[in-house]
């Protein structure tokens, strides 16, 4: 009669973690597929500002929603954010959502989708030099090899890039690397807003500050019509953007994170530049080459190496949640 109670108790961690994996897998593939819709909206003569806003625009409702929710449990905790939390909220909103999406997409048009990947990926590294800097902490002889590793990663693929498909590739990989750095900000600055807020919250509330910064850069930038009349193609892109490289991730990643813990969840993260190098060359046609297969190997080592536990002196979170 004890048999059955103990199988189940059993099974029910082990049904939990598969779950966990498959959310976070998934989660890493759909946030990497961005730059694949992006690329094809490209081919419909919209540019950065206009994908940008449109994914905004169409996610907002969404997140709206999910802030709806997380402030009603928020008040029944009674763990409603201050008023210097919402004025941090407005910075982190900025930084890492309206600004690094903008430089993001607006690298996309110089450089191709596997690249954009690989240094995007570079924000665990970008976090840890900014707790060296900015915090003064140390740094370990593991995590200075890591470092090397990764970059040198990226400076192969990069060259690669430059010998293939022009100079152009070396002002796309700045403004990617810019995007980069301003995520890496919103990461090293939301630690404290997280363990008080929750995740969530903090996600949908920066996302509905991400919105209106990049709807008062469109107004202000281009005339609103300008996004009526687009071929229909785009807003299919658009909404598909929206819903499953934003929001989807999104609750994908945390939901794994519940399941997994942050630290395995974050692991699962190096399946996205890896997805990318192939969907770019099946979907986009991007070329593939011996020397960025190399180059996409080092990168994900020298992260994996950052991001084992107990291998890091700064906090390393997953490092694609725009």
């Amino acid at each position: 009669m004890t048999a059955a109670p103990s199988a189940v108790s059993v099974a029910a961690p082990n049904h939990a973690r598969r779950l966990g994996i498959a959310l976070a897998a998934s989660g890493a593939v759909l946030f990497s597929a961005k730059a694949i819709l992006a690329k094809l909206q490209y081919r419909y003569g919209v540019d950065s500002l206009d994908v940008l806003t449109l994914r905004m625009a169409l996610s907002l409702p969404l997140f709206v929603l999910l802030g709806i929710r997380e402030t009603r449990r928020a008040r029944q905790r009674q763990a409603l954010p201050s008023r210097r939390d919402l004025g941090l909220i407005l910075v982190l909103g900025v930084l890492g959502y309206y600004l690094s999406s903008l430089l993001d997409f607006w690298g996309l048009e110089y450089v191709p989708v596997s690249l954009e990947r690989l240094i995007l990926f570079l924000n665990p590294t970008i976090v840890l030099l900014i707790g060296l800097f900015a915090y003064r902490r140390k740094v370990a002889a593991k995590e200075w090899i890591a470092l090397a590793v990764s970059y040198a990663g990226v400076v192969l693929v990069m060259v690669e890039n430059l010998r293939v498909q022009g100079e152009h590739v070396l002002f796309g990989s700045a403004l990617v690397l810019g995007a980069a750095v301003s995520y890496a900000l919103y990461l090293a600055m939301s630690g404290e807003l997280v363990k008080r807020m929750g995740s969530l919250q903090l996600v949908a509330y920066a996302m509905v500050v991400s919105t209106a910064a990049t709807l008062i850069h469109y107004l202000i930038a281009r005339d609103p019509g300008g996004l009526l009349g687009l071929p229909w193609q785009v807003y299919g892109l658009a909404t598909a953007n929206a819903v499953f490289c934003t929001f989807l991730p999104v609750t994908f990643t945390m939901a794994a994170v519940a399941r997994l813990g942050a630290g395995t969840a974050a692991q699962f993260s190096v399946i996205g530049p890896v997805s990318l190098v192939f969907l770019g060359a099946w979907v986009l046609g991007e070329t593939i080459t011996a020397i960025q297969l190399v180059g996409t190997a080092v990168v994900l080592g020298g992260v994996v190496l950052l991001s084992r536990p107990g291998a890091n002196s700064v906090p390393v979170a997953p490092p694609d949640n725009k």
